[in-house]
């Protein structure tokens, strides 16, 4: 599994990925992540592919490390999903390890991330992977954090 930049030639084929029908109410598609991506440059958004092998299997975006706003400064998982042919394989789990180190290495103490809560919720997922909540709520949504030990 690796993240890929999406490009001209693996655009179509990375914004066709869908989540199950039960999970579209807590992520947007990859179309309109791309689109808000683009409508919102402030954000500074950072957007990969997830691909198993040549194959897109899902998207990641985050806000890195913006200039201004509530996460001013922090890197924030914006977008995570996996295709819904290819959930329960640890794709998801891997993309978030590759994520994290990636931060880590730009030297972050923390990665961020919120979901809005509801019956499906992602947090279990989260929970699993080491976050918990700060208190904060954004936008309706709850906020987490992975919190690096020190290296």
């Amino acid at each position: 599994m690796h993240l890929r930049e999406i490009t001209d030639d693996n655009r179509d084929a990375v914004r066709a990925l869908r989540v199950r029908r039960d999970q579209k109410q807590f992520v947007a598609s990859v179309s309109k992540s791309l689109k808000e991506a683009a409508k919102t440059p402030e954000a500074n958004p950072w957007y990969r592919a997830v691909y198993r092998g040549d194959e897109p299997v899902g998207f990641v975006m985050l806000s890195w490390k913006p200039p201004t706003g509530p996460f001013k400064g922090r890197h924030f998982i914006w977008r995570l999903l996996v295709d819904k042919r290819y959930q329960k394989r640890g794709i998801g789990r891997e993309a978030l390890t590759q994520i994290a180190a990636l931060v880590r290495e730009d030297g972050a103490t923390e990665l961020l991330t919120s979901y809005e809560p509801g019956d499906g919720e992602p947090w279990p997922f989260y929970q699993k992977f080491g976050f918990e909540p700060t208190g904060e709520i954004d936008d309706g949504e709850v906020v987490l954090r992975l919190t690096f030990p020190a290296q």
